[in-house]
């Protein structure tokens, strides 16, 4: 942790009112610093996924490894009141004495924690725990195809629960009970929170059966555990004690939970949107703002994306007919340069491959072009991987994960792989400099490794609209450094990918505050990207159950681009874009707060 502002015990507190005024601000930076290292520590202790992912639970922590996070209501709300907590003691600290930069260490953790505090009150439902001290105040069901502990736990202890000794042997098999106490108390919930009228569309009920069906007919999670062991060498027939608890207690737990979703889809309605909920256009709307960190309404987020849409659509007219691609209408013309030979991988094995291979050659080389436009160049090794097979089906087309802190484990891309038509060769750079170089896993190593503020702010998650809009400003990045050059079919994926996210603003109000169907919106979204129909369907079914995320991509994009450009247009010849760049050693930030301190920055 960065202490370099820390005082040194009392001596510092009793010399604080013989200083002059600017010591004063000084030491009142101590003290929040020092408070915000007291949330970090409490926040582990309170979170051992997050503790485990980032190597964190290890010394004083090593209880945290055989543990899990409280699913249940009751932890739910009692994380929230942890958080209001945290927000009181926070406003403790006087803000007019806080120097500059500890100003916006401030504001930023005072943002964070009353929108979940105010969506975590008003809306007693949904996610509670969420990885990286997210809180999830916004996401509705307790159980969906994206939603639960049966749809994130079990690909945490079988990829990130480490298994190098006796002990955390021990602790995987602690772990794997708790899964099916996880199970049985989400299980009592979405009972409970389906009468409350509160509950996943039925088609993506139908969704969460057949995953429930696939983890309840598995052995993953005691053949990969017994792997692990064998490779560490750890003596024990830890398989068939892996066995015994998913055979007594596990399977069990899934099949009572998979009987229950069964048991509500007879009755479930099918509308899409999070307006069928109790309080539902207020619900969303507080999405929406908890989301782009704006007060734009649905109603003008909407209309953004219809225009951004038309503007995307006219440009990729004219690459498309300079690559004498001219009949029909762009998606159309689209549709067919995803079915041409040379854009498709073949969907086997070897065909997965490939792709992985010819995404990582992408990676390689936007990472040499970018000291060019970075001042910092953190030490961020990565690696890109395979979506795994068995929650596939419900997960996204592609993800993050950024590396442990102890640097054991790298940064991961993620890529969903079920159907390799789905990403044709020339939609693939862009996707790449999203989520890896110099997209998520750039922005997120970079802020984990800056010294310019404290821990919490370093590892804080939140913000969706800086985090993905600086993952569309990336694959702009990649464009604007000259990764398309030779490859205009790229170019095009390229801004393909941006109008993807312009329609993702239509489609996101469309199901939510317009009440539009799931295959309205996936028409929709099928006929203005031209992507094929099965990642469309599975985005729109992400969107169904996290109302407003989907806005922030573009939202957030607008905005970078928006205030890059009014720093160039006031720097002139002085504008420098790697001390543009620099903003990322300040961590994720919302965008209000973005904007003052690039304004004031870069003057």
């Amino acid at each position: 942790m960065d202490r370099r502002l820390f005082l040194q015990g009392a001596t510092g507190a009793a010399l604080a009112t013989a200083l002059p005024a600017a010591a004063q601000g000084q030491t009142e930076d101590a003290k929040l610093h020092a408070l915000m290292d007291r949330f970090w520590d409490e926040q582990v202790a309170e979170d051992p996924e997050t503790a485990t992912e980032l190597g964190l639970d290890v010394g004083a922590r090593a209880g945290l490894r055989a543990k899990l996070s409280d699913y249940s209501p009751a932890g739910r709300d009692a994380m929230f009141q942890r958080i209001k907590g945290r927000l009181n003691r926070l406003k403790a600290i006087d803000r007019t004495k806080l120097g500059a930069a500890a100003q916006i260490d401030y504001d930023v953790v005072a943002y964070q924690y009353e929108t979940a505090v105010k969506g975590g009150e008003r809306f007693r439902f949904g996610e509670g725990p969420s990885a990286s001290f997210s809180y999830a105040p916004y996401s509705p069901y307790i159980i969906s195809q994206l939603s639960g502990p049966y749809q994130a736990l079990p690909d945490f202890l079988e990829s990130k629960h480490p298994v190098a000794s006796a002990a955390d042997a021990d602790a995987y098999l602690q772990r794997l009970r708790g899964l099916a106490a996880a199970l049985e108390v989400a299980t009592k919930t979405l009972r409970a929170e389906a009468a409350r009228g509160v509950l996943a569309p039925g088609f993506l009920l139908e969704q969460t059966s057949v995953q429930l069906g696939k983890l309840a007919a598995s052995d993953g999670l005691a053949t990969a555990f017994a792997k692990k062991a064998a490779a560490a060498g750890i003596a024990g027939d830890w398989q068939a004690r892996a066995d015994d608890i998913l055979t007594k207690a596990v399977r069990p737990a899934v099949e009572r939970q998979k009987a229950a979703v069964d048991a509500l889809r007879k009755t479930a309605k099918d509308d899409a949107g999070i307006w069928k909920i109790p309080d539902g256009e207020a619900y969303y709307a507080g999405a929406v703002g908890y989301q782009t960190t704006t007060s734009l309404k649905p109603e003008e987020i909407h209309e953004l994306g219809l225009r951004q849409v038309q503007e995307l659509t006219a440009q990729i007219d004219t690459l498309l007919r300079a690559q004498g691609l001219t009949g029909g209408s762009v998606s159309e013309r689209l549709v067919a340069l995803n079915h041409r030979p040379d854009q498709l991988y073949a969907n086997t094995d070897a065909g997965r491959a490939e792709l992985l291979a010819y995404l990582n050659v992408r990676v390689a080389d936007v990472q040499k072009r970018l000291p060019r436009v970075f001042a910092t160049i953190p030490n961020a090794p990565m690696e890109i991987v395979r979506v795994p097979p068995a929650i596939e089906d419900g997960a996204a087309n592609g993800y993050a994960q950024g590396a442990s802190l102890d640097g054991k484990r790298p940064g991961r891309f993620y890529i969903n792989l079920k159907d390799t038509s789905e990403w044709p060769r020339y939609s693939l750079p862009s996707l790449a400099f999203h989520e890896a170089y110099p997209g998520h896993l750039w922005q997120g190593a970079i802020s984990q490794q800056s010294t310019d503020i404290p821990m919490l702010r370093r590892q804080g998650g939140g913000f969706s609209a800086y985090g993905e809009g600086w993952g569309l400003y990336a694959e702009q990045l990649g464009d604007e450094l000259g990764c398309y050059d030779d490859d205009p079919l790229g170019k095009i994926g390229y801004l393909q990918s941006i109008l993807f996210r312009a329609v993702r603003l239509v489609v996101d109000t469309g199901l939510h505050a317009k009440r539009w169907s799931r295959e309205k919106a996936t028409d929709f979204m099928v006929e203005a990207t031209g992507r094929p129909r099965g990642g469309m369907q599975r985005e729109i079914d992400r969107y169904c159950v996290w109302p407003g995320q989907a806005c922030s991509y573009k939202v957030g994009h607008n905005e970078w681009v928006r205030l890059r450009e009014d720093a160039r247009a006031r720097q002139g010849e002085r504008f420098d874009i790697k001390q543009f760049h620099e903003v990322l050693k300040r961590g994720r930030l919302p965008l209000v707060v973005l904007e003052r301190v690039v304004t004031t920055s870069l003057t």
